[in-house]
């Protein structure tokens, strides 16, 4: 049983974080936003995803508060 969560986060670099979805690219993300919309993408409703969820997204790096250009 694989109990990876489905959405990787990898940590900030250059202007933004990559992301995969079920092991997938799914591009770089710049902010929440843009995560936001490839999870709509790959069929979750955004407004029921919590970014902090532990079983749905793993962070490398930092969490959904640390992107590059940010303090």
């Amino acid at each position: 049983m694989n109990d990876k969560p489905p959405v990787l986060v990898h940590p900030p670099a250059g202007t933004g974080r990559r992301v995969e979805i079920r092991g997938r690219r799914a591009g770089t993300a710049t902010g929440p936003r843009d995560l936001l919309e490839f999870l709509r993408r790959a069929g979750l409703d955004p407004d029921e995803v919590r970014l902090d969820d532990p079983a749905l997204i793993e962070w490398r790096g930092g969490g959904p508060d640390n992107w590059p250009g940010q303090l």
